[in-house]
């Protein structure tokens, strides 16, 4: 039985690739670990697999701007390749440093179906400081993504940046992004309400933590689902009654079922 392919980039200074590839194996994928050197050289071709991932880290040590320079590489020497692989309708997923790197390259939030034009940043925190701690995500009412279906309305993932501060380029992309239901996740309190800071690690326009493109099927995500896969992560897995599997697994799993109904 064919699986579905995910491919996970990577490059100098990637360190959450591994995590990722473990998670999408758990939900049935053929994952396989790509420096982006074998794709510039054609030694690997992006057309070989469903599911594109950007893992977490600090990529070419996060030099002008975090993910700034990995998106470079892709905007201007994959550009092609990347276009016909979204064009086919196969899907993306960016975490933490790879939603960085999919906002400096213009793919993120692609609206009204255009490429490779930056409406959306992600700056450096207002606290000033790196931010490792668990935040609470509402999942937007009705949103497009397919990465989410099913997943609960108010999950618990950790953060690890220090530019995660989600801004638009004025008003009227915020305005469409909500229109078009292309907000994902938004940092909230416990109870799914309004939180501020630490709630709200970074800052970020309208709590915002995650967004889709207009098809619904790119997906980029500050907090990290790999790293609560299962119980024991969680920081009071000895405490509460946790279900076995953690709420990060259910986004990986979404993605594979898409592509299995869609791809195979």
């Amino acid at each position: 039985m064919r699986k579905v392919r995910v491919i996970i980039l990577r490059t100098a200074g990637t360190n959450c690739d591994n995590e990722m590839a473990f998670a999408f194996s758990k939900v049935g994928a053929d994952t396989e670990l790509v420096h982006v050197n074998e794709l510039i050289s054609k030694d690997k071709k992006l057309s070989s697999y469903h599911i594109l991932a950007i893992p977490g880290g600090f990529t070419y040590g996060d030099d002008i701007a975090s993910g700034k320079i990995l998106a470079n590489e892709i905007k201007y020497k994959l550009r092609d390749d990347v276009e016909r692989f979204i064009s086919d309708g196969k899907l993306m997923l960016g975490i933490c440093n790879g939603f960085q790197v999919q906002v400096k390259m213009g793919l993120l939030p692609g609206l009204g179906g255009e490429m490779w034009n930056m409406e959306v940043t992600l700056n450096l925190n207002d606290s000033a400081k790196f931010e490792d701690r668990w935040c609470y995500l509402r999942q937007s009412d009705e949103n497009i993504c397919v990465w989410t279906k099913g997943v609960p309305e108010l999950i618990y993932l950790p953060v690890a940046h220090a530019e995660g501060k989600f801004i638009t380029k004025d008003k009227s992309v915020l305005d469409e992004l909500k229109k078009n239901k292309q907000v994902v996740f938004r940092y909230s309190d416990s109870t799914g309400g309004k939180t501020s800071y630490p709630g709200n690690p970074n800052g970020s326009m309208d709590d915002i933590a995650g967004i889709s493109d207009s098809t619904g099927r790119i997906l980029g995500m500050m907090p990290h689902p790999e790293r609560f896969i299962r119980r024991t992560q969680h920081p009071r897995w000895t405490r509460e009654d946790l279900k076995e599997e953690g709420h990060g697994l259910d986004i990986f799993r979404n993605g594979v079922d898409f592509a299995k109904k869609s791809l195979l």
